[in-house]
Order: C-alpha cells, then structure tokens, then sequence
C-alpha cells in the first residue's frame, strides 16, 4: 500500500479510509475564499457497498490500494466456501461465502470476476458476471392471451435465484438477465 496525495485523486481509485477500502466515484477540488483548499469525494465501498462522502484537506495523503479484477471460473461450493480456478494457470482458490456478492446467480462452470488487493494477495470478493443467460427452472404456466405487455411472475432460476419474468415465459426457457438489478433482459431463442 502506497501514500498518495489527494491531489493524485482520479476516478476509480481504491483508497483505505476508517480501515475500509472505498473506490472514487467522484471528487472535486474546491478552493473556498478563505482558508485552504480542499477535496470534496464520494466514495463507494468495495467490500461494504457503503456510499459515503469524505472531504479531505489539499495535499493530505492517503493510502492507495492497488486492486485487480481478475476472471476465475466457479468449481464448486464445499460447505461455506466457493472454489474457483484461475483460467491460465488452473490454481484453485477457496473463497468465504460472505465475500461473494449475488451467489445466487453463481453456477457450476460460469466465469466470475474476483478483485484482489494486489500488495496483500488477498481476495477482497467474488461477483457473477453483469449478465447471464439462465433456464427457468420453475414458474407458473403461462396462459392464452398473456402478452409482452401484460404484467409478470415470479420465475426460479437453475442457479436458485429469482426473478420477475414476463408472463409468456415457461420452465426450460432459457433468460438473459442482469444480476447487478435482478431483472429480466430478454428471452434467449435458440438458432
């Protein structure tokens, strides 16, 4: 972890803060009539989901966390702690169930981005990709006359999770859906 100056500041950046770590969103210098200038942040957690805003003084340091999004592929899950394998080098790396964010949309097989603290080698979490294409495992049959236009049911994924679906959607169907909202995209046909 390197000190950083505030005026090094730049969207995107990881910085611990109240030994969290917080990704910028967005700052802004400002340079009042009196007094010193300052930095005016918002800050997103990376592990927390916390959205906080911080202002610190001009020139103040901080501590900078260098971070990568590295894509792994899901194995299994043994207990409480997933297991995914690294693409290239086919290491094996076991990940608590609490660091991975929306499992629900996880299966066997699917490749998911890990951030990982580079100077600690050490997994900050586990996320499924923004979107995926999965088969509806359970829903209520769709009835005669159900449109696009006419409202939505509950629908149960392979992967456990569940999602509102529009009512001419049927079990074996295959969905696109977002997993960053939990919201149906489109209906995936076949060729």
């Amino acid at each position: 972890m390197a000190k950083v100056s505030t005026s090094n500041f730049r969207t995107g950046m990881v910085i611990e803060v109240d030994n969290e770590l917080y990704s910028i969103v967005d700052y802004q210098h400002v340079k009042p009539g009196k007094g010193g200038a300052f930095i005016r942040t918002k800050l997103k957690g990376v592990v927390n989901e916390k959205n906080i805003e911080k202002t610190f003084r001009s020139g103040e340091d901080v501590i900078e966390v260098r971070v990568e999004h590295q894509p792994y592929q899901f194995l299994y899950l043994d207990g409480n702690l997933y297991y995914f394998m690294h693409q290239e080098t086919y290491e094996q790396i076991p990940v608590e169930e609490e660091r991975v964010e929306k499992s629900e949309f996880i299966t066997e097989g699917q490749v998911c981005t890990l951030v990982v603290d580079v100077d600690n080698e050490k997994i900050l979490y586990a996320h499924p990709p923004d979107h995926i294409v999965a088969e509806v495992a359970d829903t209520r049959p769709g009835l005669k006359g159900d449109t696009a236009q006419g409202g939505s049911k509950p629908a149960t994924l392979e992967s456990g999770a569940t999602v509102q679906v529009p009512l001419f959607i049927n079990e074996g169907e295959k969905i696109k859906v977002d997993t960053r909202t939990a919201e149906y995209i489109e209906r995936v046909t076949s060729n």
